[in-house]
């Protein structure tokens, strides 16, 4: 007879720092396979097998934030020793280098260059459902259709990608667009970082499996 070998969860970490829609988050993770806890605990974010760093609100409140739970350094330590980061939303755009709301600028993580600016379109907020445009090999939108929709919640985004990988030993980041008004970056999978911009904890089904893939790579 056959033994079989449990399967061991993923750890996953959901990052609270107070910005962000940590509940919505751990259910979504937690139905996607993960072992799931909310915490700012400097430990268990640092071991965990994947830390998923949520987003709501302004930029600037973002980092201060951030900052004053140590996740500024936490964050730079994991992806130092290429342990996975996920960052959803403003979770996301707090890894560029600097955004830019209502004249004002402030300084990012810096782990991208790029700035944070206004979406430039008739309609602000971009609220609801759109598709995207992923590259070929993407491993996060995996057996996703190229239909597919996700959920947006938002008036700031990327509109122009300024990292640029001339190396052949290094592989490129693999960025993903989405139109509203003008392209802007909707995902970046970048080694052991990757973020979005919409909201795959809201996004359904879409969402679910997308989940599913980052959690299969950790």
């Amino acid at each position: 007879m056959e033994l079989s070998i449990p399967v061991k969860k993923r750890q996953v970490v959901v990052f609270d720092y107070g910005f962000g829609n940590v509940r919505s988050a751990e259910r979504a993770l937690a139905r996607a396979g993960a072992d799931v806890e909310i915490t700012r605990d400097y430990g268990r974010a640092m071991n965990a097998d994947g830390l998923l760093v949520p987003g709501v609100g302004a930029f600037a409140a973002c980092m201060q934030g951030l900052k004053q739970a140590r996740g500024d350094w936490i964050i730079e330590r994991r992806l130092a020793g290429g342990r996975p980061v996920m960052g959803i939303c403003v979770g996301m755009q707090i890894l560029f280098a600097r955004g830019i709301e209502h004249g004002v600028e402030s300084e990012g993580l810096d782990e991208w260059p790029g700035t944070v600016e206004p979406l430039q379109a008739e309609i602000v907020p971009h609220m609801g459902w759109n598709t995207v445009d992923a590259p070929t090999g993407s491993e996060l939108f995996a057996g996703l259709d190229a239909d597919a929709r996700f959920y947006f919640v938002h008036s700031y985004a990327v509109h122009d990608w300024q990292l640029e990988t001339h190396s052949p030993l290094l592989q490129a980041p693999k960025v993903t667009w989405s139109t509203h008004g003008k392209p802007f970056v909707a995902a970046v999978e970048n080694g052991a970082l990757w973020a979005t911009q919409f909201h795959p904890e809201k996004s359904g089904d879409a969402g679910a499996q997308l989940l599913t893939n980052w959690i299969g790579t950790l």
